[in-house]
């Protein structure tokens, strides 16, 4: 008899009986609910053939075999992703309300896994860049009659709007972005009448400082470079103005000399015309 025929051999009850006992084991381990108890019991006993028992208890370790050692020991999670933002509980509060005022949720706080907000002839603001959340999935049900209520998420950040408005709306612009992996879910539900609630993204204060923080440093190091293009530029013109001095210099003792010659053949005509007249007057006499 070959391996490929075991599984259409006939099973026996003894063999039905062993199956069952693995399940009993198994609920009283807490690894099956009396629900998937009763449903594998009852496929266990319908069973005919070895190879619709064997998906039965598949999934279940074996009589006698010890399941592998579960990690006790938290491993620590990167500071600042996602995963260390989720950190359970309840939250910092699960509710917030504004008649003709205001309120916000903003900073370090936690999220719990439903939030309600209302905004009466008021306003509120729940800025989620910072916070941690309670869950992965996190619900926002904003309340607003003539009032409004604005939602901050930061990038990363899953939206999904599921409110109803009369006279007033929901903003879904933020709707259809793709999360980070690992980031948390929120939904906003509700009813806005004569209001609204919108959702915007943001990026958290502390990139905002980075990023404009490296456009400064960028704008120094362009500066810098101006101030070098524009210094060796000046240096060149003040190459062409000393070299333009020199040769006007040259041009003046030029013009000087000529000068100079000039008239020195000048007092020489008028020396040569005194002696010719002293040499007449002398001939007159």
């Amino acid at each position: 008899m070959t391996d490929d025929a075991v599984p259409e051999l006939r099973a026996s009850d003894a063999d039905r009986e062993r199956v069952a006992e693995v399940l009993r084991d198994a609920v009283a381990e807490g690894r099956l609910d009396m629900e998937e108890f009763g449903e594998r019991l009852e496929a266990t006993y319908k069973a005919r053939t070895y190879g619709e028992l064997t998906p039965i208890t598949a999934d279940l370790p074996a009589p006698g075999v010890a399941p592998p050692p579960v990690n006790m020991v938290k491993e620590p999670v990167e500071s600042g992703s996602w995963a260390s933002r989720i950190v359970g509980g309840e939250g910092s509060s699960t509710a917030a309300v504004a008649i003709m005022s205001g309120f916000q949720r903003k900073g370090r706080w936690t999220v719990p896994k439903r939030f309600t907000a209302v905004a009466f002839w008021g306003g509120g603001e729940i800025d989620l860049r910072e916070a941690n959340f309670a869950d992965r999935e996190v619900e926002i049900n904003c309340i607003a009659i003539m009032g409004g209520t604005q939602i901050i998420v930061p990038p990363g950040v899953e939206v999904v709007v599921r409110g109803i408005g009369i006279m007033g709306g929901f903003d879904h612009s933020q709707e259809g972005v793709p999360g980070d992996p690992g980031a948390p879910r929120v939904i906003v539900t509700g009813f806005a009448f004569w209001g609204g609630v919108g959702v915007e993204r943001k990026l958290p204060r502390a990139e905002r400082q980075r990023l404009k923080e490296e456009r400064r440093r960028q704008k120094l190091e362009g500066g810098s470079s101006t101030k070098e293009l524009y210094g060796s530029h000046h240096d060149a013109l003040s190459g062409l103005n000393d070299a333009h001095r020199e040769a006007m210099d040259e041009h003046r003792e030029a013009m000087r000399r000529r000068h100079e010659e000039r008239r020195e053949r000048h007092e020489e005509r008028r020396e040569r015309h005194r002696e010719r007249r002293e040499r007449r007057h002398r001939d007159w006499d």
